[in-house]
């Protein structure tokens, strides 16, 4: 049984890329995701394609538009877009087990406000998502790469940020989560060095009541490890413009 739609791109096609959204790896899709996926992706899946996409189409109105990148399994993001009725969710990973069980949760919880995408979320943000289409984005956990010599590997890097920042309206806010301090450090250091960015706080921000607590994150602070949220929101910034004397 493949764990790959048969509608959508195969990871193999994937070109190799200087920066990726994710790290392939071997997972078990349990029957009951491969069924959602076959039977549900062409209500609620999204195929890639090299061309810009009208979101407002594609959910059918005109609501605020918040990109996921890395779902998991979908259990936080099924919930968060119930939390958030009035927001609509286009969320992006390449793991079929999670894209199976997303659209589970989507179909036994009758969520209309997500679309899912198997694809490197890089590659969606370069080729289809349009400038100023964006009133969020959220990145939970990314993958933190925890020896020095593969931090270069991580996904929150400046040259990702300044991909996504146009697709940013202005008012609009990159949400990101990390349990691992040395990574959060980092995250807090690539946002402050885009004059774009304002932090809605004075370093790091109180977990906005959106966000539910995964189990990973519970039993992680029963061990008494910490958690970090980021909320920086894009300002109209305009470069200081020098004359000639």
């Amino acid at each position: 049984m493949t764990d790959t739609p048969s509608n959508t791109p195969d990871n193999d096609a994937i070109p190799k890329r200087s920066i990726r959204s994710f790290v392939l790896r071997q997972s078990h899709m349990t029957p009951a995701q491969q069924k959602a996926i076959d039977t549900l992706w062409p209500q609620f899946g999204l195929d890639f394609q090299a061309a810009t996409v009208d979101l407002n189409t594609l959910f059918g109105r005109t609501a605020p538009k918040i990109l996921e990148i890395g779902f998991g399994m979908g259990t936080a993001t099924a919930e968060i877009a119930q939390r958030l009725p009035e927001s609509d969710f286009l969320a992006i990973d390449v793991h079929g087990p999670g894209v199976g069980n997303l659209l589970k949760l989507i179909d036994e919880q009758s969520i209309g406000n997500i679309r899912v995408m198997r694809h490197d979320a890089v590659a969606v943000v370069e080729t289809m998502l349009a400038d100023a289409s964006l009133d969020g984005i959220h990145i939970f956990f990314p993958d933190p790469w925890h020896k020095k010599r593969h931090h270069k590997r991580r996904l929150i890097q400046a040259a990702f940020v300044a991909m996504l920042l146009p697709k940013l309206k202005p008012g609009g806010y990159i949400h990101l989560a990390t349990d691992w301090e040395e990574y959060a450090v980092q995250m807090l250091d690539v946002l402050s060095g885009f004059a774009e960015l304002r932090n809605s706080a004075a370093d790091y921000a109180p977990t906005p009541a959106y966000r539910p607590e995964t189990k990973f994150e519970a039993r992680g602070k029963r061990l008494g490890h910490g958690v970090w949220d980021l909320v920086f929101e894009r300002i109209q910034y305009e470069p200081i413009k020098f004359s000639n004397f």
